[in-house]
């Protein structure tokens, strides 16, 4: 049964696997638009949590085509595609993100396919910080 968010364990470190994953994604002409740092952000609310990064990404050719009509523009709100990756308190770092597709399977059309293609190509990009 496929979950509405995937989480596998990653075989580097933290700083490691956000690295690892950023050139995967601009290797496959993915740019990522924004990484939040969560952990510093909460640091500055004086929180102490461990570290989080949120990496934004985006495929303009997948982006235009929810973008360019005003149909589908109201699901500019799942956009752009994210990844996190985070330490938990056994000491190991994990990556996670949404299934797009399962969510954009109730919709239907354009943002079906689009969210659900983005979705699996983002399933390749947590696939190159872990070993089978």
């Amino acid at each position: 049964m496929e979950k509405l968010f995937i989480e596998v364990q990653s075989n580097y470190n933290f700083d490691q696997t956000v690295e690892k994953l950023t050139e995967t994604i601009l290797s496959a002409n993915w740019k990522v638009s924004h990484v939040h740092d969560l952990q510093e952000t909460m640091r500055k609310n004086k929180f102490d949590v461990l570290p989080v990064k949120v990496l934004e990404l985006c495929k303009p050719a997948y982006s235009v085509k929810l973008l360019e009509k005003d149909d589908e523009r109201i699901y500019s709100s799942m956009m752009p595609c994210r990844i996190s990756v985070y330490n938990k308190s056994d000491g190991y770092t994990y990556v996670s993100l949404m299934n797009s597709g399962m969510m954009a399977a109730q919709l239907g059309g354009v943002v079906e396919l689009v969210m659900t293609d983005a979705y699996f190509e983002s399933r390749k990009f947590i696939q190159s910080v872990i070993v089978p």
